[in-house]
């Protein structure tokens, strides 16, 4: 008979590392697919959770629509995963990434695996991106995490192949990725022989970012945002390497204390009558 451990896997045989896959794309992206499939081919147990419609540009924000208190979630069929549990789910990536933790689609994940983003993240403007908010809820969450994503114009035709290239040297990565740190990946839009190698980049003070527009009539569009400072041509950033065909890696920290603060220890408050 076979036992399991509290989080509802086997007990015995080495297991796979469970790996969650989720996106701020939507749970219909191509990206996703790219992503899982990556996953698969890696030898991770996946599972695929994410939004049930555009979510880009929401950071690490929680908003979700409940039903009677609880979280609207489907379970849906993806064309070409038909071995891989998926979910639609009406809430941001990082609450996703939240519930997963928590066990809402199964064993909780190891790993957090985010993207394929249709647009880079890159420079301080992550900040915004769902994709990477995802990644890092995961992180403080105490689980590992990485954010993919492929470097495509508005308009212009994705190469998902150049991102399940990148997407087979950058995975192992992650076992040596410390705790406490997300693997941020950008992919320049590129055919696979035409990328340079991974390459470790610096965070530009310059970035894009992918965020949604909603109009008064109920359409809405998804828009490049440029934020920062001026310095994205600056040789070693995320930013000027993508720009001339070189995938890029950079380590990512969490919302975390300032180590070189100027705080005194305590500030005694005036006297009280």
């Amino acid at each position: 008979m076979t036992t399991v451990d509290e989080t509802g896997r086997a007990k015995g045989a080495a297991m796979a590392l469970r790996a969650l896959i989720t996106n701020d794309d939507g749970i219909a992206s191509d990206g996703l697919a790219v992503l899982a499939h990556a996953a698969v081919a890696a030898g991770f147990d996946t599972v695929v959770a994410a939004p049930h419609e555009e979510s880009s540009g929401t950071s690490a924000g929680l908003t979700v629509l409940a039903e009677e208190g609880t979280p609207v979630i489907s379970k849906v069929d993806r064309p070409g995963l038909p071995d891989v549990d998926c979910y639609s789910v009406a809430a941001h990536p990082a609450f996703i990434t939240l519930a997963a933790t928590e066990g809402a689609f199964g064993p909780p994940p190891d790993v957090v695996l985010s993207g394929v983003n249709r647009g880079a993240n890159v420079g301080r403007a992550v900040v915004h991106s769902g994709t990477v908010g995802a990644a890092l809820t995961a992180v403080v969450n105490e689980r590992r995490g990485l954010a993919v994503s492929l470097q495509v114009e508005q308009g212009g035709p994705p190469r998902w192949e150049a991102a399940a290239a990148v997407l087979r040297v950058a995975l192992p990565m992650l076992e040596r990725v410390p705790a406490g740190v997300v693997l941020n990946v950008n992919v320049p839009n590129l055919p696979p022989e035409r990328l340079g190698p991974l390459t470790r980049a610096g965070l530009s003070s310059r970035g894009v970012v992918q965020t949604q527009l909603e109009h008064r009539d109920h359409t809405s569009d998804v828009v490049t945002a440029v934020v920062g400072g001026e310095d994205g041509a600056r040789p070693g950033t995320d930013v000027y390497l993508l720009e001339r065909g070189v995938p890029t890696m950079t380590a990512l920290r969490p919302v975390s204390e300032a180590d070189d603060d100027p705080l005194p220890e305590e500030i005694p408050l005036s006297a009280r009558g």
